[in-house]
C-alpha cells in the first residue's frame, strides 16, 4: 500500500517519514512566501514589529555565569544582582551607573545580573536596559538551581537582593544590602582601583 503526501507542488508516493520533511518542507516555504508582505502586497512592516518582540539580552545559565565572576586579571568588577521588580534595586541603579562613569577611565568594570522574570525580559527588562543604554553591561541569570548559585557565588549571601560582588583577582568582597548613595559604592571600590 502507497501513502502519499499531499504538497502544493505535486502528489508521490512515499513513507510517513518523507513525507514529513519533503511535504512539510515544501508546504513551509510556500507558506512563508504566501503569507510574506512583500507577497500580499503590503508595505514590509515585518521586521521592526519582530524588532520589538525579540530579546536582545543575553540570557546565561549560571555555568556560563560563572566565569564571569571569575577574571582574573587587573580589572576591578562590579557584579550587581537585581530586577525590576525589586523597588531598592532600582533606587541604587542610578548610583551604580554613576559609578560606571566616574571610574570610566579606570580598570573597572560593571556588570548588571538581572533576576527578572522570563515574562517581563521584553515587557520591562529590555525598555529599560535601551532607555539607559546599558546593552553591554546587562545579562540575564536564567537557572532554576538558585540553592546552588547563590552559595557558589558567596555562601554568606542568603538570595535577597540587590547584592554587589566586587573582585579583583582573587580579592573578593560581598554585600547583600542596598546602596543609597554613590559615596557608599566609591568607599568600597577604591582599595580595588588603588585610590
Amino acid at each position: 500500500m502507497l501513502n502519499y503526501c499531499y504538497n502544493p507542488l505535486f502528489l508521490y508516493p512515499s513513507t510517513p517519514w518523507e513525507s514529513y520533511s519533503y511535504g512539510m518542507i515544501y508546504a513551509l516555504i510556500l507558506s512563508l512566501l504566501w503569507n510574506s508582505p512583500v507577497m500580499a502586497g503590503q508595505p514590509d512592516v515585518a521586521p521592526k514589529a519582530m524588532a520589538e518582540d525579540t530579546l536582545f539580552i543575553r540570557v546565561l545559565s549560571y555555568e556560563q555565569l560563572k566565569p564571569m565572576l571569575h577574571q582574573d586579571n587587573d580589572t576591578t568588577y562590579v557584579v550587581n544582582f537585581w530586577a525590576t521588580w525589586c523597588v531598592p534595586c532600582m533606587e541604587e541603579l542610578p548610583y551604580l551607573l554613576e559609578l560606571d562613569s566616574v571610574y570610566r577611565n579606570h580598570p573597572m568594570k560593571l556588570l548588571l545580573v538581572s533576576l527578572d522574570f522570563k515574562k517581563d525580559y521584553i515587557r520591562k527588562l529590555q525598555p529599560l536596559v535601551r532607555k539607559k543604554k546599558l546593552e553591554d553591561n546587562v545579562v540575564v541569570l536564567e537557572d532554576n538551581d538558585a540553592n546552588f548559585w547563590i552559595n557558589d557565588i558567596d555562601p554568606t549571601w542568603g538570595g535577597a537582593i540587590p547584592a554587589t560582588l566586587v573582585y579583583k583577582g582573587k580579592e573578593r568582597t560581598f554585600h547583600e544590602r542596598t546602596f543609597h548613595e554613590l559615596e557608599e559604592l566609591k568607599t568600597i571600590v577604591k582599595p580595588y582601583l588603588n585610590l
